[in-house]
């Protein structure tokens, strides 16, 4: 064949294609379980640290079993509509937030630690550049704040970013989503300023508004779909 004819050249072409095609296929498959591992090891890491516990990939795996004792999806009732094996670790939050609240599959982990039994609701919003995201650990009051782990996409380095700042998260602490039975989540608001509803509140990140009032509807919107669920796990501690 004329190697410099137009055939040739198609023909080398579509070839080549298929070659690199199939050999980047077989690279991506042979890759992806640890892509995956990698993946589930990160959003373990993230669960854990709203537990204030730190873990590496040597020790996430067996932190997470050991501290992770339950987890299942509740409807808006409060109910618990699915308990199987990792039920709440496999919602895909990004897509479970756009849809009604009353139709939403709202994950729980049920955590064991020194402190007692836990309860970790994952959170996910929308910040100045991108998604963020996060856990929050809430006591067996079902009201008061344990610990927080927040994340984000692509927020701006030392502004916006500074949501994963231990400071920041560590100011959620102690507060409390009720406030005489009535949910009112935790504000984020400039420095000086105070909730005019009577929520607790944490100062905003400095120079990081859009950032901080993202954290803020985040919580507010994704909490309150849990009402039902923390109204019962209130009801269950005060009846002990």
């Amino acid at each position: 064949m004329n190697k410099n004819s137009n055939s040739y050249q198609i023909i080398y072409s579509a070839i080549m294609v298929l070659l690199v095609g199939t050999v980047l296929a077989f690279v991506y498959m042979a890759l992806k379980p640890t892509q995956d591992e990698n993946i589930a090891n990160d959003k373990r890491k993230q669960i854990l640290s709203a537990l204030n516990i730190s873990a590496d990939d040597s020790n996430v795996k067996a932190l997470f079993t050991e501290h992770i004792v339950k987890q299942f999806l509740v409807n808006a009732e409060g109910n618990v509509v699915d308990s199987t094996e990792n039920s709440a670790f496999n919602i895909d939050m990004k897509s479970n937030v756009k849809l009604d609240s009353a139709k939403r599959k709202l994950p729980v982990y049920v955590c064991s630690t020194s402190d007692g039994t836990k309860y970790i609701l994952p959170v996910y919003g929308a910040g100045l550049w991108g998604a963020i995201w996060g856990y929050v650990a809430v006591n067996a009051d079902g009201s008061t704040i344990y610990g927080t782990s927040y994340s984000h996409a692509s927020e701006t380095p030392g502004l916006g970013a500074r949501i994963t700042n231990a400071d920041f998260q560590q100011s959620f602490e102690g507060k409390h989503l009720f406030k005489d039975g009535t949910f009112k989540s935790v504000d984020v608001l400039k420095k000086g300023q105070k909730s005019t509803d009577g929520a607790d509140y944490v100062d905003a990140i400095s120079g990081a508004t859009i950032t901080s009032r993202g954290v803020q509807s985040m919580l507010h919107d994704c909490l309150k779909c849990y009402n039902g669920f923390l109204m019962k796990v209130n009801a269950q501690q005060s009846n002990k």
